[in-house]
């Protein structure tokens, strides 16, 4: 992973908070989540092919590192509880009897072995640009001391839907030293480490306006903002639109 170290140093470089600023006008093509865990012997490709989409700069890559493999000798230094729970809250939804890892979801609506880089990509690319991609313009920028939210509006019915802001950290170097992975040094990139909803979103026009301390309290690394629609039981549904930005200089 010393390549994937060295081109997220690179990028941190070289785009400005400024410049991110305004790239988030133009929609991702795709929100990509990854459950994995450090301690899990199938999860490295996985954790690699999510590295190489969050380098490549055109989807918003999140990767949730979860709990329940702690026991197997190496306890995740990334993982919590939320974490898993969100994943149990996904499986759920696609009926899934129980959960695993590497697990990667497409826009909230596929799932998939997350180590299957194919699969994943064509997801990526069967939805970029259709009514199962962003399709609902999502810009985040600053004014003062608040971080300000903006959402684009859907030609259709929301029952139910949340702005949900997801904090991560760029880019974390562990060395395991137990487990099924031990002796191995990797870099994780967007380990998620917190999120919330920052209100109910009806599928129009909408504004959210944030106290810039809090976020910069919780978001060690960066933001994601996720407009996601939500299903039977209030379980999370299809992503509709996204934005991620790195924190300012001055956070």
């Amino acid at each position: 992973m010393n390549l994937l170290r060295l081109a997220t140093a690179v990028l941190l470089l070289a785009l400005p908070y400024g410049a991110l600023a305004e790239e988030n006008v133009k929609r991702p093509k795709a929100v990509v989540e990854l459950f994995t865990s450090q301690g899990c012997n199938s999860c490295p490709p996985a954790d690699e092919t999510l590295s190489r989409l969050a380098l490549a700069g055109d989807v918003v890559a999140l990767a949730y590192h979860v709990d329940y493999w702690d026991y197997l000798g190496w306890r995740d230094t990334l993982a919590s509880a939320d974490n898993t729970a969100r994943q149990q809250e996904y499986n759920r939804a696609f009926g899934n009897r129980s959960v695993y890892t590497p697990q990667a979801v497409v826009n909230g609506r596929q799932q998939m072995n997350g180590a299957k880089r194919g699969k994943v990509e064509a997801a990526i690319e069967r939805m970029s640009g259709t009514a199962e991609g962003m399709v609902v313009d999502v810009k985040v920028s600053y004014s003062g001391d608040s971080v300000i939210i903006e959402t684009g509006e859907l030609p259709r019915s929301v029952d139910e839907a949340h702005v949900v802001l997801v904090y991560f950290n760029a880019a974390s170097e562990v060395e395991i030293t137990r487990g099924e992975n031990r002796g191995r040094n990797f870099t994780y990139l967007n380990a998620v480490s917190g999120f919330h909803s920052a209100g109910m979103w009806h599928g129009k026009k909408a504004r959210f306006e944030l106290p810039m301390s809090e976020v910069a309290k919780k978001g060690a690394g960066g933001c994601a903002v996720l407009v996601q629609e939500m299903v039977s039981g209030g379980l999370p549904g299809p992503i509709l639109g996204a934005a991620i930005v790195t924190r300012p200089p001055n956070w």
